[in-house]
């Protein structure tokens, strides 16, 4: 590593000024900021550690939907009495995101504003039509992740929490890479009232929603639904873990695996 400076603050406001210099740069978790710091991948002059903000962190329902602060590790969505109670598929989806060293570190906001494509919570974001609350405003899910690694979250802008509405039915299934357990390909699947959201994460450069799939589920919620539907593998990933033609593969199979999961 190299020499930099190190800000703890204990507010969103303080956080906000001190991210201001374009060279800073926020770190609540650190699994992906920190082995980028440590091959010299990433060189900020200032790293601005979030985790002592009191104000990003909890898990709280607020009428109709789940409200879970940026700092709220994953362990703590996956052991919620709350959300097991309001949103079982998110608990489950949490509970297996990647091993136990990484749901007890890592954070959902870090997750969501990251936007790996191979992550988990973008899929969950999308599907649910989540909004997402920063330190300027409210984001709709839909207008969040823009590409690869990149969302909406303006340079001085911090995602401070996560909003879930609450479904009908969800459900989610994966396949994941065994050694790193990173998602090849997931499909998360909410129904709410006649409105059906599918969402997909790990088989292309940044999560994205399967029409097709929506509109078959609006007219028969159920596995046979998708049965028929064939993902284009056309800008899907591809590397030597699976071509793009497997990752569209997949998608079918973990969607109808999701539509049974959420009943």
């Amino acid at each position: 590593m190299y020499d930099f400076a190190y800000h703890k603050p204990t507010s969103v406001a303080d956080a906000v000024k001190l991210l201001a210099d374009p060279d800073a740069k926020a770190v609540s978790g650190g699994h992906t900021l920190l082995p980028a710091l440590k091959h010299r991948l990433n060189k900020p002059t200032a790293l601005v550690d979030l985790s002592g903000i009191a104000e990003m962190t909890g898990i709280k329902r607020v009428g109709n939907a789940i409200v879970i602060g940026a700092l709220t590790r994953h362990a703590e969505v996956a052991n919620s009495a709350e959300v097991k109670a309001a949103i079982p598929a998110l608990a489950y989806m949490a509970s297996h995101i990647g091993d136990l060293q990484v749901r007890n570190r890592g954070t959902i906001g870090g997750s969501v504003a990251n936007n790996d494509p191979a992550a988990d919570y973008p899929s969950a974001v999308v599907a649910l039509g989540a909004t997402i609350h920063t330190s300027k405003r409210k984001i709709a899910a839909d207008d969040f992740f823009l590409g690869m690694f990149t969302t909406a979250l303006e340079a001085d802008e911090i995602l401070t929490a996560v909003e879930f509405p609450i479904v009908d039915k969800a459900g989610y299934a994966k396949m994941r890479n065994p050694a790193s357990r990173y998602v090849m390909a997931g499909v998360f699947v909410a129904k709410a009232g006649g409105t059906v959201r599918v969402a997909v994460v790990g088989a292309a450069p940044c999560v994205f929603r399967q029409a097709e799939m929506e509109a078959a589920l609006t007219s028969n919620w159920s596995a046979d639904a998708v049965a028929g539907i064939k993902q284009d593998a056309d800008g899907l990933n591809g590397d030597i873990h699976g071509s793009a033609e497997y990752r569209a593969h997949l998608v079918g199979v973990m969607a109808k695996r999701a539509i049974v999961a959420a009943g």
